[in-house]
């Protein structure tokens, strides 16, 4: 199934609800207006998982953020406009791998992180400077909410991002993201732990796996103990590249 056009990327889900104002000024409330509602989702968008479902190596470190051999998952992304554009290179691919990279970024106004997503460091905050893996400019431009045991003041990057740092849980989260994300969807970023918590939680509506040709045999497991079915997911799109199969979830 082909993906719908950049610019189409973005579904909603909508409704038709009564307005606050009359259609007609000389009936005053008699008639009532009905118009577009628009209701954000929760989605996960990009995630790389292996051919035996781990979407993380063994063992993350500072020198392997994504754990041992975790880069081999996204050899699809990495060659494509997309990506190549958000790290400040010209150049890269289209086609399939670039439409799905795109909207696995768009969209969305907050992010949630795990923690592992922001630091290698693990237990009490270090007076380190520490700002996350991306540099200066990271790239969600929009307020994302970071899940942790221990507080830590707010982080203000370039670009529009700003870390906040949730103490509460992954629903205190979630309702921080949401108000912060307004009209667009809020994307849970990662890592496994993270998007495994928010499955269990029945709080996710849409899921885009990027199945690589990679087999790791140990690291992170996306799938142990959840039955996607029985929390109401189906296959909704899928379509295959050189690099990766793209595989849609939907309730």
């Amino acid at each position: 199934m082909t993906p719908a056009p950049l610019e189409k990327s973005t579904e909603r889900l909508s409704g038709r609800v009564p307005s606050a104002r009359p259609v007609d000024a000389g009936h005053s409330w008699l008639a009532v207006e009905t118009v577009e509602a628009v209701m954000s989702k929760v989605r996960v968008g990009g995630f790389s998982i292996s051919l035996d479902g781990y979407g993380a190596g063994p063992e993350q470190s500072l020198e392997h953020p994504l754990g041992r051999r975790g880069q081999e998952l996204h050899q699809w992304i990495y060659g494509t406009r997309f990506f190549r554009a958000m790290i400040g290179q010209d150049g890269g691919s289209d086609g399939i791998d670039q439409a799905y990279a795109h909207r696995a970024m768009d969209g969305f106004g907050a992010f949630i992180l795990g923690r592992k997503m922001f630091t290698p460091s693990r237990g009490p905050w270090r007076d380190d400077g520490w700002k996350g893996w991306w540099g200066d400019n990271p790239p969600y431009h929009a307020p994302t909410f970071v899940l942790t045991h221990y507080p830590h003041d707010p982080i203000v990057m370039e670009g529009g991002t700003t870390f906040i740092f949730v103490t509460e849980g992954i629903e205190a989260a979630l309702e921080q993201a949401k108000a912060a994300a307004g009209d667009l969807d809020v994307k849970i970023g990662g890592g496994v732990e993270t998007v495994r918590q928010y499955l269990r939680a029945g709080l996710i509506d849409e899921l885009h796996f990027a199945l690589s040709p990679v087999v790791l045999g140990q690291g992170e497991a996306m799938f142990a103990g959840l039955d996607l079915p029985a929390l109401g997911f189906r296959v909704t799109e899928h379509q295959a590249s050189e690099f990766a199969s793209h595989i849609m979830l939907g309730r």
